[in-house]
Protein backbone atom coordinates (compact mmCIF):
# COMPACT_ATOMS: atom_id res chain seq x y z
CA UNK A 1 0.00 0.00 0.00
CA UNK A 2 1.35 3.42 -1.17
CA UNK A 3 1.94 6.01 2.02
CA UNK A 4 -0.72 8.79 1.41
CA UNK A 5 0.63 12.44 0.68
CA UNK A 6 -0.79 13.53 3.60
CA UNK A 7 0.63 10.87 6.11
CA UNK A 8 4.41 11.61 3.75
CA UNK A 9 3.82 15.31 4.92
CA UNK A 10 3.30 14.24 8.43
CA UNK A 11 6.38 12.24 8.79
CA UNK A 12 8.09 14.87 7.02
CA UNK A 13 7.09 17.51 10.18
CA UNK A 14 8.02 14.50 13.07
CA UNK A 15 11.49 13.81 11.10
CA UNK A 16 11.89 18.04 10.93
CA UNK A 17 10.79 18.34 14.86
CA UNK A 18 13.21 15.53 15.63
CA UNK A 19 16.36 16.95 13.76
CA UNK A 20 15.86 20.13 15.72
CA UNK A 21 15.21 18.51 18.83
CA UNK A 22 18.56 17.15 18.64
CA UNK A 23 20.67 19.23 17.14
CA UNK A 24 24.09 19.76 18.45
CA UNK A 25 23.55 16.39 19.98
CA UNK A 26 20.99 16.86 22.59
CA UNK A 27 17.83 17.71 23.54
CA UNK A 28 15.24 20.62 24.07
CA UNK A 29 15.10 22.03 27.75
CA UNK A 30 12.95 24.17 29.42
CA UNK A 31 13.88 27.03 30.62
CA UNK A 32 13.22 25.22 34.36
CA UNK A 33 15.22 22.44 33.25
CA UNK A 34 18.12 25.11 32.32
CA UNK A 35 18.13 26.52 35.65
CA UNK A 36 18.21 22.88 37.02
CA UNK A 37 21.39 22.04 35.39
CA UNK A 38 23.01 25.59 35.84
CA UNK A 39 22.85 24.78 39.28
CA UNK A 40 23.96 21.34 39.49
CA UNK A 41 26.94 22.84 37.75
CA UNK A 42 27.43 25.71 41.03
CA UNK A 43 27.09 22.62 43.33
CA UNK A 44 29.97 20.25 41.13
CA UNK A 45 32.61 23.31 41.20
CA UNK A 46 31.58 23.63 45.11
CA UNK A 47 32.47 20.35 45.57
CA UNK A 48 35.42 20.63 43.89
CA UNK A 49 36.57 23.45 45.96
CA UNK A 50 39.92 21.51 47.20
CA UNK A 51 40.67 20.85 43.97
CA UNK A 52 40.95 24.23 43.27
CA UNK A 53 42.66 25.08 46.08
CA UNK A 54 45.19 22.32 45.43
CA UNK A 55 45.95 23.46 41.83
CA UNK A 56 46.26 26.85 43.14
CA UNK A 57 48.93 26.71 45.43
CA UNK A 58 50.85 24.20 43.36
CA UNK A 59 51.25 26.91 40.73
CA UNK A 60 51.83 29.04 43.03
CA UNK A 61 55.11 27.05 44.15
CA UNK A 62 56.72 26.81 40.66
CA UNK A 63 56.66 30.19 40.52
CA UNK A 64 57.56 30.28 37.03
CA UNK A 65 58.06 33.16 34.28
CA UNK A 66 57.27 33.55 30.90
CA UNK A 67 57.94 31.22 28.58
CA UNK A 68 59.57 29.00 31.54
CA UNK A 69 56.51 28.07 32.53
CA UNK A 70 57.69 24.59 32.53
CA UNK A 71 56.07 22.73 35.57
CA UNK A 72 52.88 24.53 35.35
CA UNK A 73 52.51 23.79 32.24
CA UNK A 74 53.42 19.95 32.82
CA UNK A 75 50.92 19.58 35.93
CA UNK A 76 48.09 21.48 34.43
CA UNK A 77 47.48 19.16 31.28
CA UNK A 78 48.20 15.83 33.42
CA UNK A 79 45.51 17.04 35.26
CA UNK A 80 43.74 17.86 32.13
CA UNK A 81 44.81 14.40 30.26
CA UNK A 82 44.00 12.45 33.18
CA UNK A 83 40.34 13.63 32.60
CA UNK A 84 40.03 12.49 28.91
CA UNK A 85 41.55 15.71 27.08
CA UNK A 86 43.45 16.00 24.24
CA UNK A 87 46.72 17.73 24.69
CA UNK A 88 48.33 19.56 21.69
CA UNK A 89 51.75 20.66 23.42
CA UNK A 90 54.73 23.46 21.58
CA UNK A 91 51.81 25.24 19.74
CA UNK A 92 53.12 28.10 17.34
CA UNK A 93 56.85 27.19 18.41
CA UNK A 94 56.37 27.82 22.29
CA UNK A 95 57.75 24.78 24.31
CA UNK A 96 55.16 25.65 27.17
CA UNK A 97 52.41 26.43 24.89
CA UNK A 98 49.01 23.94 24.36
CA UNK A 99 45.86 23.78 23.55
CA UNK A 100 43.88 20.80 25.62
CA UNK A 101 40.51 19.82 23.62
CA UNK A 102 37.27 17.75 24.86
CA UNK A 103 34.73 17.27 22.34
CA UNK A 104 31.22 15.47 22.90
CA UNK A 105 30.15 15.80 19.39
CA UNK A 106 28.73 18.78 17.73
CA UNK A 107 27.53 21.68 19.61
CA UNK A 108 29.39 24.78 20.26
CA UNK A 109 33.31 25.36 20.53
CA UNK A 110 33.94 27.18 23.58
CA UNK A 111 37.86 28.12 24.60
CA UNK A 112 38.95 28.90 28.14
CA UNK A 113 42.12 30.80 28.34
CA UNK A 114 43.87 32.22 31.80
CA UNK A 115 47.40 32.77 31.88
CA UNK A 116 49.88 31.40 33.72
CA UNK A 117 53.63 33.15 34.35
CA UNK A 118 54.65 35.56 37.19
CA UNK A 119 57.00 38.11 38.26
CA UNK A 120 60.24 38.93 38.70
CA UNK A 121 61.86 39.28 42.18
CA UNK A 122 58.07 38.92 43.85
CA UNK A 123 58.97 35.63 45.91
CA UNK A 124 56.85 35.97 48.96
CA UNK A 125 54.90 34.22 51.47
CA UNK A 126 51.71 33.42 51.34
CA UNK A 127 49.54 35.09 54.01
CA UNK A 128 51.87 37.39 55.58
CA UNK A 129 51.00 40.73 55.83
CA UNK A 130 54.70 42.14 55.01
CA UNK A 131 57.76 41.52 52.56
CA UNK A 132 58.95 38.07 53.32
CA UNK A 133 60.37 36.38 50.53
CA UNK A 134 60.46 32.78 50.21
CA UNK A 135 63.80 32.93 47.78
CA UNK A 136 65.32 36.27 48.14
CA UNK A 137 65.40 37.50 44.34
CA UNK A 138 63.63 35.08 43.35
CA UNK A 139 60.41 35.82 41.10
CA UNK A 140 56.97 35.23 42.18
CA UNK A 141 52.99 35.42 41.63
CA UNK A 142 52.77 39.44 41.93
CA UNK A 143 50.23 39.20 39.29
CA UNK A 144 47.78 36.50 40.61
CA UNK A 145 48.50 33.93 37.49
CA UNK A 146 48.51 30.91 39.73
CA UNK A 147 44.72 30.89 40.02
CA UNK A 148 42.87 31.67 36.27
CA UNK A 149 43.73 28.11 34.61
CA UNK A 150 42.59 26.58 38.13
CA UNK A 151 39.45 28.05 37.38
CA UNK A 152 38.80 27.54 34.17
CA UNK A 153 39.88 23.38 35.11
CA UNK A 154 37.19 23.42 37.64
CA UNK A 155 34.71 25.16 35.49
CA UNK A 156 35.48 22.98 32.93
CA UNK A 157 34.97 19.43 34.65
CA UNK A 158 32.19 20.30 36.16
CA UNK A 159 30.15 20.95 32.80
CA UNK A 160 31.88 17.96 31.49
CA UNK A 161 30.36 15.36 33.92
CA UNK A 162 26.85 17.11 32.74
CA UNK A 163 27.60 17.18 29.23
CA UNK A 164 28.58 13.86 29.33
CA UNK A 165 25.45 12.20 31.16
CA UNK A 166 22.98 14.38 29.48
CA UNK A 167 24.44 13.92 25.72
CA UNK A 168 24.87 17.71 25.20
CA UNK A 169 27.04 18.38 22.19
CA UNK A 170 29.97 20.97 21.98
CA UNK A 171 33.55 21.09 22.54
CA UNK A 172 35.55 22.62 25.46
CA UNK A 173 39.25 24.31 24.38
CA UNK A 174 41.52 25.09 27.49
CA UNK A 175 44.72 27.07 26.86
CA UNK A 176 47.33 28.77 28.84
CA UNK A 177 48.32 32.68 28.32
CA UNK A 178 51.88 31.62 28.15
CA UNK A 179 54.21 34.96 28.67
CA UNK A 180 51.59 37.38 29.30
CA UNK A 181 53.67 39.47 31.54
CA UNK A 182 55.60 39.73 28.33
CA UNK A 183 52.22 39.94 25.82
CA UNK A 184 54.14 37.55 23.37
CA UNK A 185 51.94 34.49 23.08
CA UNK A 186 48.45 35.17 22.29
CA UNK A 187 49.04 37.24 19.22
CA UNK A 188 51.32 34.01 17.84
CA UNK A 189 48.41 31.69 18.67
CA UNK A 190 46.03 33.99 16.11
CA UNK A 191 48.46 34.59 13.77
CA UNK A 192 48.86 30.55 13.73
CA UNK A 193 45.14 30.02 13.65
CA UNK A 194 44.64 28.33 16.82
CA UNK A 195 41.09 30.13 17.25
CA UNK A 196 39.64 29.75 13.89
CA UNK A 197 37.32 27.20 13.98
CA UNK A 198 36.24 28.22 17.84
CA UNK A 199 32.41 29.56 18.67
CA UNK A 200 33.33 31.72 21.70
CA UNK A 201 36.33 32.24 23.97
CA UNK A 202 36.10 33.30 28.26
CA UNK A 203 38.82 34.60 29.23
CA UNK A 204 39.73 34.66 33.01
CA UNK A 205 42.03 37.02 35.30
CA UNK A 206 42.95 37.60 38.75
CA UNK A 207 40.49 40.74 40.44
CA UNK A 208 39.88 41.49 43.67
CA UNK A 209 35.60 41.39 42.49
CA UNK A 210 33.64 39.20 40.65
CA UNK A 211 32.67 41.36 37.63
CA UNK A 212 32.58 41.63 33.84
CA UNK A 213 32.88 44.13 31.09
CA UNK A 214 31.59 44.86 27.32
CA UNK A 215 33.00 47.25 24.88
CA UNK A 216 36.38 49.15 24.30
CA UNK A 217 37.93 48.55 27.98
CA UNK A 218 40.20 50.45 29.53
CA UNK A 219 44.05 50.14 29.25
CA UNK A 220 46.15 50.65 26.07
CA UNK A 221 47.42 48.15 23.41
CA UNK A 222 51.24 48.25 23.30
CA UNK A 223 53.97 47.02 20.76
CA UNK A 224 57.04 45.47 22.71
CA UNK A 225 60.28 45.89 20.28
CA UNK A 226 64.33 45.36 21.24
CA UNK A 227 66.52 47.67 19.41
CA UNK A 228 70.13 45.77 18.88
CA UNK A 229 72.99 48.39 17.70
CA UNK A 230 76.77 46.62 16.38
CA UNK A 231 80.06 48.47 16.45
CA UNK A 232 83.17 48.05 17.10
CA UNK A 233 85.23 47.27 20.36
CA UNK A 234 88.46 48.84 21.51
CA UNK A 235 90.29 49.67 24.45
CA UNK A 236 88.46 52.43 26.21
CA UNK A 237 91.71 53.79 27.44
CA UNK A 238 94.46 52.69 25.55
CA UNK A 239 92.36 53.57 21.88
CA UNK A 240 89.08 54.47 22.27
CA UNK A 241 89.26 56.25 18.85
CA UNK A 242 89.07 52.86 17.43
CA UNK A 243 85.57 52.30 18.80
CA UNK A 244 82.54 52.51 17.15
CA UNK A 245 80.03 52.68 20.91
CA UNK A 246 76.96 50.48 20.28
CA UNK A 247 76.41 51.73 24.01
CA UNK A 248 76.66 55.18 22.71
CA UNK A 249 73.83 54.87 19.82
CA UNK A 250 71.22 52.82 22.20
CA UNK A 251 71.92 55.98 25.51
CA UNK A 252 71.45 58.30 22.28
CA UNK A 253 68.23 56.96 21.43
CA UNK A 254 66.85 56.57 25.00
CA UNK A 255 67.98 60.50 25.06
CA UNK A 256 66.25 60.99 22.20
CA UNK A 257 63.07 59.26 22.98
CA UNK A 258 62.96 60.98 26.51
CA UNK A 259 62.82 64.57 25.00
CA UNK A 260 60.28 63.03 23.00
CA UNK A 261 57.93 62.16 25.77
CA UNK A 262 57.28 66.25 26.08
CA UNK A 263 55.05 65.56 23.01
CA UNK A 264 53.51 62.14 23.64
CA UNK A 265 49.36 62.53 23.85
CA UNK A 266 48.59 62.21 27.55
CA UNK A 267 46.87 58.64 26.81
CA UNK A 268 50.45 57.21 25.54
CA UNK A 269 52.58 55.03 27.85
CA UNK A 270 56.35 54.24 26.83
CA UNK A 271 59.17 52.08 28.91
CA UNK A 272 62.07 50.67 28.44
CA UNK A 273 65.24 48.74 30.18
CA UNK A 274 68.59 48.22 28.99
CA UNK A 275 69.29 44.42 28.06
CA UNK A 276 72.60 44.73 27.45
CA UNK A 277 74.77 47.45 28.18
CA UNK A 278 78.70 46.03 27.37
CA UNK A 279 80.86 43.66 28.84
CA UNK A 280 83.14 45.92 30.83
CA UNK A 281 84.03 49.33 31.27
CA UNK A 282 87.51 49.33 30.32
CA UNK A 283 85.74 47.55 26.61
CA UNK A 284 83.89 49.89 24.12
CA UNK A 285 81.10 47.99 23.78
CA UNK A 286 80.54 46.40 20.70
CA UNK A 287 76.45 45.29 21.19
CA UNK A 288 74.38 46.99 22.97
CA UNK A 289 70.41 46.84 23.54
CA UNK A 290 67.22 48.74 23.98
CA UNK A 291 63.59 47.07 24.75
CA UNK A 292 60.59 49.25 25.03
CA UNK A 293 56.72 49.33 25.10
CA UNK A 294 55.42 51.87 23.45
CA UNK A 295 51.18 51.82 24.40
CA UNK A 296 48.28 53.93 23.53
CA UNK A 297 44.75 53.24 23.53
CA UNK A 298 44.44 52.89 19.59
CA UNK A 299 46.27 50.63 17.10
CA UNK A 300 46.81 53.36 14.91
CA UNK A 301 48.54 55.23 17.88
CA UNK A 302 50.33 52.06 18.82
CA UNK A 303 51.85 52.02 15.51
CA UNK A 304 52.40 55.57 15.11
CA UNK A 305 54.54 55.34 18.08
CA UNK A 306 56.74 52.46 16.88
CA UNK A 307 57.38 54.31 13.10
CA UNK A 308 58.53 57.09 15.88
CA UNK A 309 61.32 54.79 17.47
CA UNK A 310 62.38 52.93 14.53
CA UNK A 311 63.16 56.54 12.79
CA UNK A 312 64.98 57.55 16.07
CA UNK A 313 67.02 54.36 15.99
CA UNK A 314 68.61 54.63 13.18
CA UNK A 315 69.10 58.60 13.90
CA UNK A 316 71.07 56.92 16.69
CA UNK A 317 72.85 54.59 14.59
CA UNK A 318 74.13 57.05 12.07
CA UNK A 319 75.30 59.45 14.76
CA UNK A 320 77.61 56.61 16.23
CA UNK A 321 78.43 54.70 12.67
CA UNK A 322 77.33 52.12 14.40
CA UNK A 323 74.20 49.18 12.68
CA UNK A 324 71.18 49.06 13.59
CA UNK A 325 68.56 45.97 13.95
CA UNK A 326 65.05 45.48 15.79
CA UNK A 327 62.92 42.56 16.98
CA UNK A 328 59.22 42.94 17.89
CA UNK A 329 59.10 40.62 21.29
CA UNK A 330 55.50 41.16 22.28
CA UNK A 331 52.24 42.71 21.05
CA UNK A 332 48.61 43.62 22.12
CA UNK A 333 45.75 45.14 20.97
CA UNK A 334 43.30 47.33 22.81
CA UNK A 335 40.99 44.79 24.08
CA UNK A 336 37.10 45.17 23.08
CA UNK A 337 35.09 42.59 24.65
CA UNK A 338 31.40 40.94 23.58
CA UNK A 339 28.25 42.30 24.63
CA UNK A 340 26.75 38.89 24.33
CA UNK A 341 28.76 36.92 26.44
CA UNK A 342 29.34 39.43 29.14
CA UNK A 343 25.49 40.23 29.38
CA UNK A 344 24.46 36.40 30.34
CA UNK A 345 27.56 36.15 32.39
CA UNK A 346 26.70 38.69 34.83
CA UNK A 347 23.26 37.93 35.44
CA UNK A 348 25.18 34.45 36.67
CA UNK A 349 27.46 37.08 38.84
CA UNK A 350 24.48 38.04 40.26
CA UNK A 351 23.34 34.71 41.20
CA UNK A 352 27.16 33.70 42.63
CA UNK A 353 27.59 36.60 44.37
CA UNK A 354 31.07 37.42 46.24
CA UNK A 355 32.47 34.67 48.74
CA UNK A 356 32.17 34.86 52.34
CA UNK A 357 35.00 36.50 53.68
CA UNK A 358 36.11 35.22 56.93
CA UNK A 359 37.41 38.07 59.69
CA UNK A 360 41.09 36.19 59.52
CA UNK A 361 40.41 37.00 55.10
CA UNK A 362 39.75 40.69 56.09
CA UNK A 363 42.34 41.17 58.97
CA UNK A 364 45.17 39.72 56.32
CA UNK A 365 43.54 42.47 53.70
CA UNK A 366 43.86 45.49 55.69
CA UNK A 367 46.73 44.63 57.03
CA UNK A 368 48.50 44.25 53.44
CA UNK A 369 46.76 47.63 52.50
CA UNK A 370 48.18 49.55 55.23
CA UNK A 371 51.62 48.32 54.61
CA UNK A 372 51.79 49.38 50.94
CA UNK A 373 50.24 52.56 52.05
CA UNK A 374 47.16 52.20 50.05
CA UNK A 375 44.66 55.12 49.63
CA UNK A 376 41.81 53.38 51.71
CA UNK A 377 42.35 50.38 54.47
CA UNK A 378 39.00 48.83 53.97
CA UNK A 379 40.06 45.11 53.19
CA UNK A 380 38.19 42.96 50.60
CA UNK A 381 34.56 44.52 49.14
CA UNK A 382 31.67 42.65 50.23
CA UNK A 383 29.65 44.31 47.24
CA UNK A 384 29.13 43.25 43.84
CA UNK A 385 30.66 45.31 41.01
CA UNK A 386 28.45 46.60 38.32
CA UNK A 387 28.30 45.33 34.46
CA UNK A 388 31.50 47.36 33.13
CA UNK A 389 30.17 49.35 30.30
CA UNK A 390 31.88 50.33 27.29
CA UNK A 391 34.50 53.26 28.01
CA UNK A 392 33.41 56.29 26.05
CA UNK A 393 36.44 58.26 27.94
CA UNK A 394 39.67 56.47 26.87
CA UNK A 395 41.74 55.66 29.83
CA UNK A 396 45.54 54.60 29.61
CA UNK A 397 47.11 52.16 31.50
CA UNK A 398 48.24 48.43 31.03
CA UNK A 399 47.74 46.40 28.44
CA UNK A 400 46.51 42.42 27.89
CA UNK A 401 47.36 40.48 24.93
CA UNK A 402 43.93 38.58 25.14
CA UNK A 403 43.24 42.47 23.20
CA UNK A 404 44.32 40.28 20.06
CA UNK A 405 41.95 37.12 20.57
CA UNK A 406 39.16 39.85 21.19
CA UNK A 407 39.31 40.92 17.62
CA UNK A 408 39.44 37.64 16.05
CA UNK A 409 36.33 36.07 17.85
CA UNK A 410 33.90 37.14 20.41
CA UNK A 411 35.29 37.36 23.85
CA UNK A 412 35.33 38.36 27.22
CA UNK A 413 37.46 38.54 30.53
CA UNK A 414 35.95 37.24 33.53
CA UNK A 415 37.41 39.47 36.62
CA UNK A 416 37.14 37.13 40.05
CA UNK A 417 37.56 38.28 43.51
CA UNK A 418 41.41 36.24 45.01
CA UNK A 419 43.71 39.00 45.16
CA UNK A 420 43.35 42.70 47.49
CA UNK A 421 42.07 46.09 46.43
CA UNK A 422 44.74 49.25 46.40
CA UNK A 423 47.82 47.15 45.85
CA UNK A 424 50.79 48.49 43.29
CA UNK A 425 50.41 45.61 41.07
CA UNK A 426 53.37 43.56 39.57
CA UNK A 427 54.69 44.29 43.05
CA UNK A 428 55.28 41.05 45.81
CA UNK A 429 52.40 42.39 47.51
CA UNK A 430 50.12 41.23 45.44
CA UNK A 431 51.05 37.35 46.05
CA UNK A 432 50.44 37.63 49.59
CA UNK A 433 46.80 36.54 48.93
CA UNK A 434 47.22 33.73 45.93
CA UNK A 435 47.94 31.37 47.82
CA UNK A 436 44.90 32.12 51.09
CA UNK A 437 41.73 31.11 51.62
CA UNK A 438 41.15 34.77 49.67
CA UNK A 439 42.25 33.07 46.33
CA UNK A 440 40.30 29.90 46.75
CA UNK A 441 37.01 31.37 47.37
CA UNK A 442 37.30 33.86 44.91
CA UNK A 443 38.36 31.14 42.32
CA UNK A 444 35.24 28.95 43.39
CA UNK A 445 32.97 31.86 42.64
CA UNK A 446 34.88 32.82 39.40
CA UNK A 447 34.13 28.97 38.56
CA UNK A 448 30.83 29.24 39.32
CA UNK A 449 30.01 31.59 37.15
CA UNK A 450 31.87 30.28 34.21
CA UNK A 451 30.42 27.08 34.61
CA UNK A 452 27.00 28.87 34.17
CA UNK A 453 27.94 30.37 31.52
CA UNK A 454 29.37 27.61 29.53
CA UNK A 455 26.17 26.08 30.18
CA UNK A 456 24.19 28.88 28.94
CA UNK A 457 25.85 29.11 25.33
CA UNK A 458 26.01 25.16 25.57
CA UNK A 459 21.69 24.73 25.54
CA UNK A 460 20.82 28.02 23.93
CA UNK A 461 23.18 27.26 20.79
CA UNK A 462 21.68 30.90 19.17
CA UNK A 463 23.30 32.89 21.77
CA UNK A 464 26.84 31.98 19.74
CA UNK A 465 25.15 33.48 16.65
CA UNK A 466 23.68 36.91 18.44
CA UNK A 467 27.47 37.17 19.87
CA UNK A 468 28.79 36.97 16.31
CA UNK A 469 26.58 39.45 15.45
CA UNK A 470 27.85 41.80 17.83
CA UNK A 471 31.02 41.51 16.71
CA UNK A 472 30.73 41.67 13.46
CA UNK A 473 28.13 44.31 13.23
CA UNK A 474 29.26 46.33 16.11
CA UNK A 475 32.30 45.38 17.14
CA UNK A 476 34.70 45.19 13.73
CA UNK A 477 31.87 47.21 11.81
CA UNK A 478 34.84 50.12 11.47
CA UNK A 479 37.74 48.60 12.53
CA UNK A 480 39.29 45.30 11.88
CA UNK A 481 42.58 43.62 13.15
CA UNK A 482 45.72 43.68 11.94
CA UNK A 483 48.23 41.77 13.26
CA UNK A 484 51.66 43.61 14.49
CA UNK A 485 53.82 40.65 13.95
CA UNK A 486 54.64 39.30 10.64
CA UNK A 487 55.11 35.29 9.00
CA UNK A 488 58.26 35.14 10.35
CA UNK A 489 58.32 36.79 13.68
CA UNK A 490 59.27 33.86 16.33
CA UNK A 491 57.91 34.13 19.76
CA UNK A 492 60.98 35.04 22.21
CA UNK A 493 61.26 31.82 23.96
CA UNK A 494 64.81 32.36 25.26
CA UNK A 495 63.48 35.00 27.70
CA UNK A 496 63.70 34.24 31.43
CA UNK A 497 66.06 31.15 30.65
CA UNK A 498 68.63 32.12 32.84
CA UNK A 499 66.54 33.71 35.74
CA UNK A 500 64.92 30.60 35.85
CA UNK A 501 67.92 28.39 35.46
CA UNK A 502 69.22 30.36 38.54
CA UNK A 503 66.35 30.02 40.85
CA UNK A 504 64.51 26.68 39.86
CA UNK A 505 66.70 24.98 41.98
CA UNK A 506 66.32 27.26 45.10
CA UNK A 507 62.36 27.06 44.77
CA UNK A 508 62.54 23.08 44.08
CA UNK A 509 62.67 22.40 47.85
CA UNK A 510 60.12 24.89 47.96
CA UNK A 511 57.45 23.18 45.65
CA UNK A 512 53.83 22.16 47.21
CA UNK A 513 53.25 18.96 48.10
CA UNK A 514 49.76 18.19 48.74
CA UNK A 515 50.38 14.41 49.91
CA UNK A 516 51.58 15.61 53.10
CA UNK A 517 50.02 18.64 53.53
CA UNK A 518 46.64 20.34 53.38
CA UNK A 519 47.37 23.44 52.28
CA UNK A 520 50.57 25.54 51.33
CA UNK A 521 50.23 28.09 53.77
CA UNK A 522 50.43 24.40 56.38
CA UNK A 523 53.60 23.55 54.08
CA UNK A 524 55.08 26.62 54.55
CA UNK A 525 54.50 26.82 58.57
CA UNK A 526 52.23 30.24 58.03
CA UNK A 527 49.92 31.00 60.60
CA UNK A 528 46.90 33.07 58.72
CA UNK A 529 46.80 35.64 58.95
CA UNK A 530 50.23 36.68 59.57
CA UNK A 531 50.35 40.65 60.45
CA UNK A 532 52.86 42.86 62.41
CA UNK A 533 52.18 43.57 66.06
Amino acid sequence: MKISTLWRSALSVCAALLISQFAFGQKKYSAKQKEALKEEALNLVQADAKLSQVMVDKIFSFAELGFQEIESSKYLTGILAENGFEIKMGVSGIPTAWFATWSNGEGPVIALGSDVDDIPKASQYPGVAYHKPIVEGAPGHGEGHNAGIPLNITAALAVKKIMERENIGGTLILWPGIAEELVASKAWFVRDGLFDDIDICIFTHVGNNLGVSYGQASGTGLISVEYTFSGEAAHAAGAPWRGRSALDAAELMNVGWNYRREHLDPLKRSHSIFTDGGDQPNVVPSKASIWYYFRDVKYDGIMEMYEVANKMAAGAALMTDTEMTSKILGTAWPRHFNKVIAEKMYANILKVGLPEWSEEDQTLAKAVQKEVNSTRVEGLPTKLDTLGLPVTTPRSGGSDDIGDVSWVLPTVTLRFPSNIPGLPGHHWANAIAMATPIAHKGVTAGAKAEAMTILDFLLNPELVDEAWDYFKNVQTKEEQYKPMISDSDEAPIYLNKQIMDLYRPMLEKYYFDETKYDTYLEQLGVTYPTVKK
